[in-house]
């Protein structure tokens, strides 16, 4: 049999890495799109390609559509047909309350988190459907149900829209053999925390958390690799919580 071949967005760096990583041990062969950080791409790359698993680097803006096309074109040249695709690129911008978030970081967070999920899933779908298979697996998070009051309402908004697109095109795509679910992460051990300037927010909010700690990138990883696999065949349309009983 062919080895699934996967396109992962934000895969440079955070559950991005995790989830390239995860899954070339798993068997897939990678497509990695990044956003700007050459040097953390490549040594994502390398790491997969240690397991074993070919990959591609292609650096991309999600919210842009010739770059998405750019970035399926690329995987299908190199690659083979795209099997897989993991809508893990996002961004928050900084922490504050909405009256005081700049309209450029709102722009910004409703291209990435929303329209570039939009766009690589349409593109996805289309090269999916003549084919009759493939799986999408969508980043949500759990601000989508808590709203990020005080530090991001416009982020969690965002991936609230996540969820309802997760459910909606499961339910269009479930007739062509197209499975669509998403993984929804609670408080992860990222670099996104400090991007966001709070780089001990993990550890600060531990103790609301019922398993009192903040998940690891490896974890949310290894729901992301079961929605993929086959063991999953019959999960589509779900929204998997992944946040220590946040």
């Amino acid at each position: 049999m062919s080895r699934p071949v996967t396109v992962v967005t934000g895969g440079s760096r955070g559950i991005g890495r995790a989830t390239c990583q995860r899954l070339a041990a798993d068997g897939h062969d990678l497509v990695l799109g990044y956003a700007r950080d050459d040097a953390a791409a490549e040594r994502t790359a390398a790491a997969v390609r240690e397991a074993g698993a070919r990959c591609v680097t292609v650096r991309v803006d999600t919210s842009d559509e010739g770059d998405v096309d750019r970035l399926f074109d690329t995987a299908a040249e190199r690659l083979g047909p795209v099997t897989g695709l993991v809508n893990n690129a996002g961004v928050t911008g900084p922490l504050g309350r909405l009256a005081d978030t700049d309209s450029a970081d709102l722009r910004r967070v409703v291209e990435v988190n929303l329209l570039g999920t939009l766009l690589c899933s349409r593109r996805a779908a289309r090269d999916m459907v003549p084919r009759g298979a493939g799986v999408i697996v969508n980043l949500s998070s759990a601000a989508a149900t808590l709203g990020g009051p005080g530090e991001y309402v416009h982020y969690a908004a965002t991936k609230a829209a996540v969820d309802t697109l997760t459910v909606g095109l499961a339910k269009e795509l479930g007739p062509d053999g197209i499975r669509v679910n998403a993984v929804a992460p609670g408080v992860i051990e990222t670099e996104m925390h400090a991007t966001m300037g709070d780089a001990d927010r993990p550890a600060r909010l531990a103790p609301s958390i019922p398993l009192r700690r903040p998940g690891a990138s490896e974890e949310i990883a290894a729901a992301i690799a079961w929605l993929l696999s086959p063991e999953a065949s019959y999960a589509t349309g779900a929204v998997l919580r992944v946040a220590g009983g946040r």
